[in-house]
């Protein structure tokens, strides 16, 4: 679906909404203001569907197309802030999705490379994105085997549940790296955080129980 000339408008009652969802978040346990303020500065409603565009500050997933959603701000938020992002991170996100996420990692300051399987949502994202002034470097392609060639990065995001943590991507992590991924084949997925100690030695913790599509093997042409 096409984004609308009258979904680009960024009205007062959007701003005011973006301010309220920052508190929300907040009064969940987000404390980085480098986040904080991206969610602030994001319009959400860009991302949506016309049908839903009214719920877009809601702090809830909404759908998207190829049977995707568009995650909930606060799992947004959560996963940015386990990021520790500094401004110039080179980051790997795997699964573009509506390019929410993608701008929130932008307005942290980070370099962002990111990667879509489902050719509907890469294709619509690609021109989205430069039309609402954010452009990352876009691949089309399978996320579980990250992006070797533009390796290493500082931060790898996963926004898609895995059934397992891809060595290919724990190999593209920097020494001194971060790596966050929702792993679990159920409805649920835990949040883990994996960090990079040396070329052979990762550290992993665990940050609660999230809900995301499963992440898929392939392109989907």
């Amino acid at each position: 679906m096409s984004v609308s000339p009258s979904q680009l408008k960024d009205e007062p009652l959007h701003q005011g909404l973006r301010e309220r969802l920052v508190k929300e978040l907040s009064g969940k346990g987000i404390t980085d203001r480098n986040v904080l303020n991206a969610i602030g500065k994001v319009k959400r409603h860009f991302f949506f569907n016309t049908t839903f565009i009214k719920f877009a500050y809601e702090d809830k997933a909404f759908p998207i197309e190829a049977g995707q959603t568009i995650s909930q701000p606060f799992t947004v938020a959560m996963q940015t802030q386990l990021l520790q992002i500094k401004p110039g991170d080179k980051v790997l996100e795997i699964g573009t999705g509506s390019g929410y996420q993608t701008c929130i990692l932008l307005e942290t300051g980070a370099k962002v490379f990111t990667i879509e399987r489902q050719k509907e949502l890469y294709d619509k994202t690609k021109v989205l994105l430069p039309k609402v002034g954010y452009s990352p470097k876009m691949f089309y392609g399978d996320g579980y085997v990250g992006l070797e060639g533009f390796a290493p990065f500082d931060k790898i995001i996963v926004t898609a549940g895995a059934p397992f943590i891809p060595e290919p991507l724990k190999q593209q992590l920097k020494v001194g790296g971060r790596m966050v991924i929702p792993v679990g084949e159920g409805s649920t997925q835990e949040m883990f955080l994996i960090e990079k100690i040396s070329d052979t030695e990762f550290r992993q913790t665990e940050h609660g129980a999230f809900k995301f599509v499963p992440m898929l093997t392939q392109k989907n042409k």
